[in-house]
């Protein structure tokens, strides 16, 4: 049977890493064959395309390029990591997919949504999350937490605040376009909160296979 594929978004400082990290040790517990993994990255051609989009040093880079470099770490990863994981029956926790490049680069760079998503339709080959997580919160209040955690300031944290609220309205369309398959969850609340409503709505997707 094959695995379950779940993607989670959500602006910087949102807590995507961590309520992952403990979702992963949740299904384990009972009994689930879990793979987690990020974007850009998780293998080694992706990971160097990360180190390229992230590095605080190439404030240069275009939007196009970037978004490019996006969509390649992404196939790269799919192809390697995440459909051998699904095809072997592992459920697939990724940190981020398609969505963030139709937020950020599609809506926040002003590229476009439908351009951005044409790049990626070539990328993933018809391979989308049966669920994708939202993890919503003002962008005031997910850069005062990196800031407070201590967590590396890459590229995207240098942006003005203005590009992070475009973000979140990004993402607000894309909720809007893929309402069966996006969940929202509210990002501000206590840390157990957040993760409490994530592993419910995972296990009621994972039960209703």
């Amino acid at each position: 049977m094959n695995g379950c594929f779940f993607s989670f978004e959500g602006p910087e400082g949102a807590g995507k890493t961590t309520i992952i990290s403990k979702l992963e040790r949740f299904l384990r517990e009972q009994g689930m064959t879990v793979l987690t993994t990020r974007e850009p990255g998780g293998v080694r051609i992706a990971e160097a395309i990360r180190s390229l989009i992230l590095n605080r040093e190439y404030t240069e880079m275009d939007g196009r390029t970037e978004a490019l470099l996006y969509a390649a770490a992404r196939r790269q990863h799919l192809l390697e990591r995440i459909v051998p994981a699904l095809e072997a029956g592992c459920i697939v926790l990724c940190d981020r997919f398609v969505d963030s490049s139709l937020a950020y680069q599609g809506f926040a760079r002003g590229l476009g949504i439908e351009e951005v998503w044409k790049i990626n339709e070539f990328a993933i080959d018809g391979y989308m999350p049966d669920l994708t997580i939202y993890f919503d919160l003002d962008p005031r209040i997910g850069l005062e937490r990196i800031r407070h955690n201590a967590r590396e300031v890459n590229r995207l944290d240098l942006e003005a605040l203005s590009f992070h609220d475009k973000v979140r309205e990004g993402y607000r369309r894309l909720v809007e376009r893929f309402a069966d398959r996006i969940v929202v969850i509210d990002a501000s609340r206590s840390l157990d909160d957040v993760f409490a409503e994530t592993a419910a709505v995972v296990l009621a997707r994972l039960k209703g296979r």
